[in-house]
């Protein structure tokens, strides 16, 4: 029998979980790999702060190592920390948490998300989320054996997501909503008012909601609502933050989530024999940006706001027409001027003007026909990839 024949064989092509073939690779990170050749090139495409984390932060994580603090803390994470999360949470948005039993600390809001969806998901359970969303969202609902739900925002909405359309795929199966406000990629904030309507739709038909806050300090004149804050629904949402943005923490990895106790049990449960806990020195660096980090913070703030406003002008200035995004570190641009494909655009500018966008594409069919640029670069960096696209958009604009 030939070595390629058999049981052997079949056994070789069956090796992978069907449900990991299903799901494509990261849009985000497809066109990074060429960027890392070009010299020269200008990357608006990871969401990533490029500032350092702030020196005292960073200090308390060294001081740490110093003092042979490196083994591991307690499945939920460090008792101080969670326990300036439930104040940082209360101070900010007058909710209470138990730090003992409603709090959860994560390697990151990804971890926290994939724990949530498999804490709460059974077999074909479905999950509604906004479409354009992360790109984590789908794969993790499908991992979790859930079925993910877009639903269709529209640029003349700003791409907030209408309660209406939330409701209109409520059915039998739905187990969550889930959300990312301040959204990634458009930039999107929903108000107060705009949010309380999809609470209305969660209590009615009782579904539970997963809100990824990851940005809600990186807001520009308007004001962040945190979902549980709204009335009833802190004990039906699972709150998922950290320190990764405002804090410019992005390589430490460490997050956290807020739930009820039976929520954040059955999350720590697969936490425990998954990921164990959060790193020690980036929980003692968490503790420092929470105590100390608030002028940090502001000032990075200012500086985002400052480079969106050159950013947004500067699209529309050369025909990408680009709403105003009021949160996050994205502009989301119309590049169907154009008359070419997100991915199109994406690949092209970068091998004729250096610069690398991600198409909106990967982040959902309503992405199609936009990009997404991150602003969390230099000024000089933002302008002179302007002055490129705008040579890109004179050459291909219909």
């Amino acid at each position: 029998m030939s070595a390629r024949t058999g049981p052997s064989s079949k056994h070789a092509r069956d090796v992978i979980s069907k449900r990991v073939k299903g799901i494509p690779p990261s849009g985000i990170r497809k066109f990074f790999d060429i960027l890392s050749t070009m010299e020269g090139a200008i990357s608006l495409g990871v969401g990533e702060p490029d500032f350092a984390t702030p020196w005292h932060i960073s200090e308390a994580g060294i001081y740490s190592l110093e003092k042979g603090y490196t083994m591991y803390t307690s499945n939920r994470g460090l008792l101080e920390l969670r326990q300036e999360v439930a104040r940082y949470l209360n101070r900010r948005y007058g909710l209470e948490y138990d730090p003992e039993t409603e709090i959860l600390i994560t390697v990151g809001v990804s971890e926290g998300l994939d724990l949530a969806m498999r804490a709460i998901l059974n077999p074909k359970d479905e999950v509604i989320s906004p479409d354009p969303s992360y790109v984590s969202y789908g794969p993790c609902t499908v991992l979790a054996g859930g079925e993910f739900i877009p639903v269709p925002t529209k640029v003349e909405n700003d791409f907030k997501v209408m309660a209406a359309d939330v409701e209109k795929r409520v059915t039998a199966r739905t187990k969550a909503i889930l959300l990312g406000y301040p959204n990634n990629p458009t930039g999107t904030v929903m108000l107060r008012s705009e949010l309380a309507k999809v609470a209305e739709v969660a209590r009615k038909h009782d579904v539970i909601v997963v809100s990824d806050e990851i940005y809600e300090r990186l807001v520009y004149g308007v004001e962040h609502t945190c979902f549980a804050s709204l009335p009833g629904m802190k004990e039906n949402t699972i709150l998922l933050g950290g320190f990764s943005k405002a804090y410019a923490m992005t390589g430490w990895r460490v997050g956290y989530a807020a739930a009820t106790a039976e929520i954040i049990d059955a999350m720590n449960k697969v936490h425990q024999y998954t990921m164990l806990c959060a790193p020690r020195i980036a929980q003692v660096a968490a503790i420092e940006a929470l105590k100390a980090g608030e002028a940090a913070v502001k000032e990075m703030v200012a500086d985002y706001d400052r480079r969106r406003r050159v950013m947004l002008k500067g699209f529309n200035d050369i025909g990408l027409a680009c709403f105003e995004p009021r949160g996050a570190l994205y502009c989301f641009p119309s590049v169907k001027v154009t008359g070419l494909s997100s991915d199109e655009f994406a690949e092209r500018l970068l091998k004729e003007e250096k610069v690398a966008v991600v198409p909106g594409s990967a982040f959902g069919e309503c992405g199609e026909g936009y990009v997404r640029c991150c602003y969390a670069t230099a000024l000089s960096d933002i302008e002179e990839a302007l002055r490129r696209m705008g040579r890109f958009v004179e050459r291909h604009g219909v």
